[in-house]
Parts: C-alpha cells; structure tokens; sequence
C-alpha cells in the first residue's frame, strides 16, 4: 500500500517536472527566432501553458472518476477517432504535405493522439474478458484488423510514426496479458514487412531512410534535419553551452519546437541534461509499469500498461531519431514538444493511471484488516492431526476432566 502511495506521488512530481521543463524549453526555442523575426518572443509558451493547465485540469478529472467508467466507452471512442481520422483526410489542415490536423478556431486538434488513447482503452476492455491471443489467428481478429484500419488511415495523413506507436503500445498490452513472446516476434515481423513496403511505395519515406543511412550525402536536402542536430548536439558536449545560448534554433535546425527540441537540449544543457532528460522518462515507466503489475483489475492492468508504453515509446522514438540511431518519424517529445493536443491527451492519459494507481490502493486496503474500522485480524486456522483433536470436546468432558485435575492437587 505504501510503495503503491510513493509510486504514485513520484509518477505525479516527474510528470509535473517534465512539464516545466518543457515549458522552459519551448521558450528557449521560439524566443530567440521570434525576437529576430519582429514577433512576439512569447507566443509559443503562452499558447503551451494554456494547454498544460487544460492538460492539468483533465489530469485531475480523470485521476477522480473512476478508470472503469472507460471500459464502456471503449467502443464508442473507437468508432469516433476512426471517424475523425476519416475527416482529417478530407477536410484536414495540410502543413508540410500532411494532413494531420483539423483547425477548430484559433487551435488545431490532431486525431492521432486521440487514437492512442482511444485503441489503447478499447484493447484494454477486449484482452480483460478473454485469454490472451495464442496464435496469429486469434491475434489477427479482430485486433489485427484494428491495427491495419488505424494503420493505413494514419499512413494515408501519412504519419508513420503514430501507426508504429500504436504498434508498441499493443504489443505492451499482449505482453502483459500472457500472449507468447515467439506469437509476439512473428506479428512483429509481418508488422515490419509491411512498415518497410509502405516505406519504398512513398518516395519521401525513401528518402528519410537513405538520409538515416548517410545524412552527410545530401546534408542540405533530406538529410538536413538530421545533420543540424548532429551540430547541434556535438556543440553542446558535456555540460552544454547554456540555457537560451544555442544557436541552431535560430534558422538552422527545422521544427525545433516540436520534434527536434531534444537537440536544442543537448546543445543548451549538454549530455548531462539530455541524460537528466532520459532518467526522467525512465522513472516515468518504472512507476507506469508498477501500477500496472500491481493492479488486481485485468482491465486496469492492461490499461496502465498500454498508456505507460505510449508515454515511453514516444519518447524512445524521438530520442533515438534525434540522436540519429533511428530515422525520423515525426514523433513529438511527451511533456516537453510544443502540442496542445499531444500535451492535453497525455496529461489525460497520467490522470487514468493515477487513478488506477489509487483503485488498486483501495483495493489493497480493502482486502486487509484495520482497527479503525472495527476489523478483527482472522485467526490462521490451526492445521489438527487426525484422531481424537478432531471434535470439540463437550461441556460434561471439560468439567470431568478440570476434577480429576483438583483431585490430583488434593492428594
């Protein structure tokens, strides 16, 4: 009940940490062009804050209702992000060749976030109430069919890097229900397979890998991207050149805001803040992943597990393409990119775990004795040899045996 207490709490104080940070960080990557530019310096973290505290609002309404409230709205928000990835596609905003977002006023919403967390509660509801998948046909339907449908409508936006989050998310929660590692590494391979085919049929996805492979070949073309960050990072060294001293945000390194922004934090705060960075999230998923093995509820479990991987495989995404051992997907930073919606969806998702967390404490607490209210500690049954001991003796055998004793002591 304790370590359940402490492992909430802590998932409460990184959450809000990383939070700040980010904060910090959009500042010190839109200020400095801004100021330049004749805009407003300020702009960007007005506009984060603003969706940190309807981020932080939703965290405290979600840590108050009940998770399990969820498991009923499991398909009708299924039905309704597949609906809002359809209308994206058509009446979506295009911004560098993408449809990924809906302009509602003066914001964006971006379905794709609401997807994650939407598959990942519907999954949840559908692995509690059946064993988990043992072969690939089991696996395929109808949970594969899911994955393909949400795929190819995430691919045609395109957004990559959404349809392999929502991949490692769902390979998290199979994990955890029991499904067999060998059923787990042959979907991975299909699933692969098929990453790769719509990697080659999309001439810009082509060109995003072979700027992985050698971005030095076209460093003012595809691989531009990648090769700023590289200056970027390798600027920064150890300890950094100081806070809102880098120089590549500045007209050098595209969308250091967003996806990029852990460059700007290698060269402002050096290894050592990217390594802070990285611990961060690290003990994000070591209090993510306790919930989730502690909670009785296979629901909860299930549940905590896929919103815990959907926290951490984005960031191990971005983290691994920023520092550029993997290609670029597209795939904000959790807590610290500018994003409302990503930002908001998130925070939502922590309120869901903590109030996992709490049912599970109550749980716990239910199932124990507390004198406070009046419980009594059951008595551990006494294990009895077979033979006489096995009845309980009768009144008139008591009190015959208690006057053979006095007369004993009499004599």
């Amino acid at each position: 009940m304790k370590r359940g207490h402490l492992e909430s709490n802590f998932l409460v104080l990184v959450t809000l940490a990383l939070v700040a940070f980010g904060l910090v960080m959009v500042y010190s990557a839109t200020s400095a062009a801004a100021a330049v530019g004749g805009r407003d310096p300020i702009y960007y973290l007005k506009r984060q804050a603003v969706f940190a505290v309807l981020g932080l609002i939703g965290l405290i309404v979600a840590a108050r209702v009940s998770y399990r409230t969820l498991r009923g709205l499991g398909p009708s928000l299924l039905v309704g992000s597949l609906f809002l990835l359809v209308c994206v596609l058509l009446i979506g905003e295009r911004v560098n060749g993408a449809r990924r977002w809906i302009a509602l006023g003066p914001a964006t919403f971006q379905p794709s976030e609401l997807a994650k967390l939407a598959l990942a509660i519907w999954a949840a509801a559908y692995l509690a109430r059946r064993s988990a998948p043992s072969s690939l046909s089991e696996l395929g339907k109808p949970i594969g069919v899911l994955v393909g449908v949400f795929g190819l409508l995430l691919l045609l936006e395109p957004d990559l890097g959404t349809a392999i989050v929502l991949v490692m998310v769902l390979a998290a929660m199979l994990l955890v229900s029991g499904s067999p590692l060998g059923l787990l590494v042959r979907a991975g391979s299909i699933v692969t397979a098929v990453g790769l085919l719509a990697i080659w049929v999309e001439p810009y996805r082509r060109a995003r890998i072979f700027a992985f492979v050698n971005p030095w070949h076209d460093s003012q073309g595809a691989g531009f991207q990648i090769v700023q960050a590289m200056i970027g990072l390798g600027s920064g060294g150890i300890f950094g050149v100081g806070l809102g001293q880098g120089v590549q945000k500045i007209f050098y390194l595209p969308e250091a805001h967003t996806d990029m922004i852990a460059a700007i934090i290698g060269e402002e705060l050096g290894l050592v803040g990217l390594a802070a960075l990285i611990a961060g999230y690290a003990a994000f998923g070591y209090a993510g992943l306790r919930i989730a093995l502690r909670c009785p509820d296979p629901f909860g479990k299930r549940l905590a597990a896929g919103l815990t991987a959907t926290v951490c495989g984005q960031a191990a995404l971005n983290l691994a393409a920023v520092v550029g051992i993997a290609p670029l997907t597209g795939i904000p930073l959790p807590f610290v990119s500018y994003g409302g919606t990503s930002l908001v969806v998130i925070l939502c998702s922590v309120g869901i775990l903590l109030n996992i967390a709490r049912s599970s404490g109550v749980a716990a607490r239910a199932e124990l004795p507390d004198r406070s209210r009046g419980d009594r500690r059951p008595r551990p049954a006494v294990a009895r040899s077979r033979g006489s001991a096995e009845r309980p003796r009768r009144t008139s055998d008591v009190r015959r045996v208690a006057g053979s004793h006095r007369g004993a002591a009499r004599s």
